[in-house]
This record gives structure tokens, sequence and C-alpha cells, in this order.
């Protein structure tokens, strides 16, 4: 089962994305203060984000973050995949293939791409996005980090 992210699942969310952070999927960690910042955003119904919550037989497995962006290359809204996590216990079970299905369905009628990156280094993934036709961009990434 997928749903959205829920109030009670605050604890979970925040160990989840910490994990995810401190992981093979991402070049570094980030400060606890982000992920509830981004726990805060979402709970607030905001119309850029949204964390979907993965269940396996009533558990939590895992969850994967969205943020809605607008292009004109793809001429029109772009899905974001921000993040994809699946706790260890239940990888193997197809559930990030299940998101990414949810994602594309879901998304089918407002949205031209869904986008996504990832590290180098983090090949497992990289297959799944590969078999649901994701394809790679020679795109090189730079990043601004604002400051006041």
């Amino acid at each position: 089962m997928i749903r959205e992210l829920k109030e009670q699942d605050k604890e979970q969310f925040i160990t989840m994305v910490d994990s995810f952070y401190h992981s093979e999927a991402v070049l570094h960690a980030i400060p606890k203060e982000y992920i509830l910042n981004t726990y805060n955003e979402i709970i607030s119904g905001s119309p850029f984000a949204k964390v979907y919550i993965i269940e396996e037989q009533g558990e939590i497995a895992g969850y994967g973050q969205i943020s809605l962006t607008y292009s004109n290359e793809a001429g029109g809204m772009v899905v974001w995949i921000e993040e994809l996590f699946i706790l260890e216990k239940f990888r193997g079970l197809g559930l990030g293939s299940a998101f990414l299905d949810f994602i594309n369905k879901e998304y089918a009628l407002t949205a031209k791409r869904l986008r996504l990156e990832l590290c180098e280094s983090n090949k497992r993934a990289e297959k799944l996005y590969l078999r649901k036709k994701f394809t790679p961009l020679d795109y090189k990434q730079m990043l601004y980090e604002v400051t006041l």
C-alpha cells in the first residue's frame, strides 16, 4: 500500500530519511533540522512537495518524496522523484518498482515528465530506473546554496 504521509508517521519518517542520508544513495548527510523542515512543509499541505509512505503487510517499509515543478523543456509539469528509500528488510520485494508505477499512474494526466537523479555508485537503483524506462541525461548538475 502507498499512502500520503500522516502526522503519526513523524518519528518513523525522520528515522528513515536520516538512514537514507547516511547511505550510499547520497553524496552527503543533511542536518536533522532539514528533515524536520521537510516534514513540516509536507504536513502543512505544500502544493510543491509530497511524501508517500510505502507499506508492506501493514508495516511501514519505506517512503518516497516528490517535488512538483514546471518545465519549458518538458512542456508542462515535472514530477521530481527526490527520494526513494526502502528499509533493508523489505528490499527485493518490488516495493521501489511499485512506487514508481504508482507515481507514474498518479500523475499520468497532469505531468509531462518524471525525473530523478542518483549517485554513480547506486547501481541497484540505476538498474531499477533503467528497467522502468528512465533514460540517462547528459546534464552536469550544479547548485548554489542560498544564504542570508
